[in-house]
């Protein structure tokens, strides 16, 4: 799921570009550079769970909430830089939403989990995660912004704003599933396994994705 993201992520990223009036020189400097910077990040993730850096959960903030929020910085720089903001101006609104709909089988594979007796019930939809609704929503929200109807922007703020609640609580739920001292969710198993390879990608890589393409939607909603 991460290595199809990832190339969907660069093919369209080679596409925005092309679109832009710049030299070849920097199109390929922006490419390479967001090839290099999605390599060297899955690279630190693979190899600090490897080394176990991932599974220290006595200590505050539970190591996995770092692979969340390390990335999140570097995402609101390059939503906010001249580079990305001329990006976002050329990518069609649409291709933002519909890059959402891996979250539904995101989803698929994390109730899989919960069969195979890796994850807790409340990591799925049948217990408190609704993020599915996020990657749902994406064909028919998608849709309308492709015929750009009046209202798209809007649809675009409410869309974004929901799927960032969406993602914020299955998040608190993921955490509050932890073997941590604060842990609210006493059912097993725990929500461990994030912390291992490969699910580690979930919360360092996928994640990051969902909160990214919401943060560029609502920029680029700002530019208009």
């Amino acid at each position: 799921m991460t290595a199809v993201c990832i190339v969907i992520i660069l093919y369209g990223l080679n596409s925005v570009v092309q679109m832009t009036e710049w030299d070849q020189k920097k199109k390929k400097k922006v490419i390479i550079g967001a090839l290099a910077a999605i390599i060297g990040w899955v690279a630190l993730l693979i190899i600090l769970s490897l080394n176990g850096f991932f599974n220290q959960f006595n200590q505050l903030p539970p190591h996995p909430v770092f692979a969340v929020l390390i990335p999140l910085p570097f995402v609101l720089l390059a939503a906010f830089s001249k580079t990305g903001t001329q990006l976002l101006r050329a990518v069609p609104q649409h291709w933002l939403v519909f890059m959402q709909s891996f979250r539904v089988f995101v989803e698929l594979l994390l109730w899989f989990a919960f069969l195979s007796g890796v994850l807790p019930i409340q990591m799925t939809f049948e217990g408190g995660n609704l993020d599915i609704l996020s990657g749902l929503m994406t064909l028919p929200i998608g849709y309308i912004l492709l015929k750009d109807k009046p209202y798209s922007s809007k649809l675009v703020l409410a869309y974004s704003v929901i799927g960032l609640l969406l993602l914020l609580n299955i998040l608190t739920i993921a955490v509050l599933s932890m073997p941590t001292p604060f842990r609210y969710f006493t059912n097993e198993p725990t929500n461990a396994i994030v912390a291992q390879f490969p699910l580690i990608l979930l919360p360092g890589v996928l994640v990051p994705i969902a909160y990214s393409f919401h943060i560029f939607s609502l920029r680029k909603l700002a530019l208009k």
